[in-house]
């Protein structure tokens, strides 16, 4: 199971990359139970979005208004879809209140910031990761960034100044991603870890 939402997340996170480096948004939902609305009738009948020429069809639906719903097996499931009973996130509109209401019961939502040109990811009701689009290379790295997704949980490093001490702890970090969540403990890891290199 882990293995096939690795390939799911990686899958999406490479469209959601070409999607930001256009200058668009989007909003991709990978989870099985999704509180949602249709916006309008959908044309396309579920598809998975492993078959042959299914990048260009998610690029397209994630343009239109409204999230893409991909269930844990890869199928899209809907789209162009209003997330119900949305969480506010301070300071951001209505595509993050939907990531992050989106990503509860064990979901991943991969939102695309045409603004910011960031790729944000939630889990747990949490902004665990922000994946800089435009970072050279990047694309390079999505198997990585997907790993770094499979351990994160709610967040585990913080991003204040891992790059300087990484290297010591053992850590893989990749240029353009910062991890957020839990910077008291994993500063608390850290600090213990650097006392029992000494």
């Amino acid at each position: 199971m882990i293995n096939k939402q690795k390939k799911i997340e990686e899958k999406i996170l490479k469209i959601a990359i070409e999607i930001v480096r256009e200058g668009k948004g989007a909003l991709f939902i990978i989870g099985n139970k999704v509180e949602r609305q249709r916006l309008f009738r959908q044309k396309f009948k579920p598809f998975s979005i492993f078959n042959a020429g299914a990048d260009k069809v998610l690029k397209g639906l994630a343009s239109i208004d409204g999230a893409v719903i991909i269930d844990k097996d890869g199928i899209v499931r809907d789209y162009g879809v209003m997330i119900k009973k949305t969480r506010v996130l301070i300071g951001h509109g209505t595509r993050h209140a939907a990531a992050i209401t989106a990503s509860k019961n064990d979901n991943t939502s991969i939102l695309c910031s045409e603004e910011e040109r960031k790729i944000k990811i939630f889990k747990n009701r949490r902004y665990v990761m922000q994946v800089d689009a435009l970072q050279k290379g990047v694309e390079n790295n999505v198997s990585g960034i997907s790993r770094m997704l499979e351990t994160i949980g709610a967040g585990v490093v913080g991003a204040i100044g891992v790059s300087t001490i990484a290297p010591s702890l053992g850590l893989t970090l990749i240029p353009g991603v910062l991890i957020f969540g839990g910077s008291y403990y994993a500063l608390k890891k850290i600090i213990e870890k650097l006392r029992n290199i000494r």
